[in-house]
């Protein structure tokens, strides 16, 4: 039985070669905290993720670098397994 391929050195090398290149947040376009690490970063919704352009439930490849897309923690879980980022307007009615 295979780990969590999220564990591996692939992975961390794909997280590390991708948070080198310092680019802002794919969804909202915010600058992302970088210096933000370990815990701190677990627990801070503006700290890096990797995200997936394609998601991995939408058949995404988890180690292709062109899949790979750098985002706040926040905006990684909002968006959920969504293949787009289209804002959703989330008012109850219009005024």
């Amino acid at each position: 039985m295979a780990g969590n391929p999220r564990n591996g050195r692939p992975y961390r090398t794909l997280c590390a070669q991708q948070r080198s290149l310092g680019l802002p947040c794919w969804i909202c376009g915010g600058d992302i905290d970088y210096s933000l690490t370990g815990y701190a970063a677990q627990r801070s919704r503006w700290a890096f993720t990797l995200d997936h352009a394609v998601p991995l439930t939408r058949g995404g490849d988890l180690l292709d670098p062109a899949n790979a897309r750098s985002a706040h923690r926040r905006c990684n879980s909002q968006r959920g397994n969504r293949s787009t980022t289209a804002k959703v307007d989330r008012r109850s009615r219009r005024w």
